[in-house]
């Protein structure tokens, strides 16, 4: 049996523990993996206190720049290894992984390469009262060690997100992946050591939440700063504990994100998209749309063309090439979604199509599938509009006009995600504009640029990532006044 091992000061080293990562297609045990302790956590910070404070503080920006170029180089090189892992650890298809994930791995640290080295500071000539006149000019410097915890929906895409702009910034970290898909961080050591990354710079620790490795790592007092993604309860957590050393953070948390489909939409093109944004990845993806609102003129083709694109999905093997909708993470996160199916059918929802469990006849009945889901009929109170369900389901409603679908749009306490469909680029972009969240989308979605600012409102987040947002958070500026 395979063990995935901790990564801490350069060596790979066992935890005093294990526990099982489990396929979720088959249900099977497909390694073990090294669970950190108190000890290890604290031995992975002082690691990588001592690399800040040694060559990687010493190297300049274009010499930073160039080793993340190596890491991406490194990435590619393993390009089919990463890919293997990321589909044995999560279940998604491997058209998903090949197109999306890995790709997006080795695109997170060029474009932070890249960018670092542009990045410009605020300079002022500032007058005096005696007429000599200042100089005021801002410097970036590292914040030092910074703790990664990332989820399992998009375990390799949203560490990399994290962990390139903190290097580029001159940071070291230490990473806390999902213990749900511990798989590609450790890989990612080894190309860290082929890019001639210093020992110490990044670091990984293994393990669970509470008493575990996050709770360890989040209560250091020797760690500078936590980014972290995931739900918006565990985000909570984290608050409290860093919040006695007063420590910076940036959440991306959790969504029920809203879609709004106009009449003169391009129809097609619309059913495609919200195909694509209810049903991507199993629905596991934090920016997918739970809710629907349609037109009423366009209401039931709408409901119908969708139900279309949900039953023609393949739900197969991760590693067929055909399969485009493979299991959810766990046994645990399955019976969550079902509760909500059950609860939707309790709360007076009409079943368009989906709500159970698909039957295959071979292992793969053993794994963690659901049936891709829609509803209809609930009203806005119900638990089922207003939760979070992370799965692959959406409830459709219908509205009569504009004010209306933005009002049932912005009904939330979360505030990540929203996009709009018409024809009509003043109404797009008006109602764009009123949408309550960090990035909203219109005629498409999950269209990014990573220049871009990224984050959420309310319950989903504090702070953006993307471009010189993520440069700022992991970096200190220091203002320089000289009186001339």
């Amino acid at each position: 049996m395979k063990l995935i091992q901790n990564y801490i000061g350069g060596r790979f080293v066992p935890g005093e523990r294990e526990f099982a990562d489990v396929n979720p297609a088959d249900g099977t045990v497909i390694a073990n993996v090294s669970e950190a302790s108190a000890a290890q956590v604290d031995e992975a910070v002082a690691a990588a206190r001592i690399a800040v404070r040694g060559e990687w503080s010493t190297l300049g920006i274009r010499e930073r720049a160039a080793r993340l170029h190596k890491i991406a180089d490194a990435i590619e090189k393993r390009f089919d290894c990463f890919v293997q892992a990321e589909v044995a650890d999560t279940g998604k298809p491997v058209s998903l992984a090949t197109k999306l994930d890995v790709p997006r791995a080795a695109a997170n640290f060029r474009a932070f390469a890249d960018l670092v080295k542009m990045a410009g500071v605020e300079a002022f000539q500032t007058e005096t009262f005696d007429g000599t006149g200042a100089l005021n000019y801002a410097v970036r410097k590292p914040l030092g060690v910074v703790g990664v915890i990332t989820p399992w929906n998009l375990p390799l895409l949203l560490l990399t997100w994290k962990v390139a702009p903190a290097l580029a910034c001159g940071n070291a970290v230490v990473v806390k992946p999902s213990e749900e898909t511990p798989a590609t961080a450790a890989l990612l050591a080894e190309a860290m050591q082929e890019a001639g990354i210093p020992n110490g710079v990044y670091n990984v620790v293994h393990g669970f939440g509470p008493g575990s490795a996050g709770e360890f790592l989040t209560q250091h007092s020797d760690v500078d700063a936590i980014t972290f993604t995931g739900e918006s309860r565990t985000g909570a957590a984290i608050m409290k504990a860093v919040a006695p050393t007063v420590k910076p953070v940036s959440f991306e948390l959790g969504g029920k994100n809203s879609a709004i489909v106009f009449a003169d939409c391009n129809f097609d093109e619309a059913v495609s998209g919200l195909s694509d944004a209810v049903f991507l990845n199993t629905g596991q993806v934090c920016l997918c749309a739970e809710r629907v609102y349609v037109e009423r003129k366009i209401f039931d083709a709408f409901v119908q063309a969708l139900k279309q694109k949900a039953e023609s999905l393949h739900v197969g093997w991760p590693k067929d090439a055909k399969t485009n909708l493979g299991p959810l993470i766990s046994a645990q996160h399955r019976e969550k979604v079902l509760s909500y199916y059950r609860l939707a059918r309790e709360e007076g929802a009409t079943t368009v199509t989906g709500g159970g469990i698909p039957k295959f006849g071979d292992d793969r009945d053993n794994g963690f599938y659901v049936q891709p889901t829609i509803y209809t009929g609930l009203p806005e109170s119900a638990r089922c509009v207003k939760e979070e369900i992370f799965g692959p389901v959406c409830h459709v409603a219908a509205f009569d006009w504009e004010e209306e679908a933005v009002a049932l749009a912005n009904d939330t306490k979360y505030g990540l995600a929203a996009s709009i469909w018409t024809s009509d680029l003043k109404r797009g972009h008006r109602v764009a504009q009123q949408m309550k969240v960090g990035i909203t989308w219109v005629n498409c979605w999950f269209l990014r640029d990573l220049r871009t600012p990224f984050g959420g409102a309310g319950l989903s987040g504090i702070g953006r990532e993307g471009g010189m947002h993520s440069l700022n958070f992991y970096s200190e500026l220091n203002n320089v006044c000289i009186k001339l």
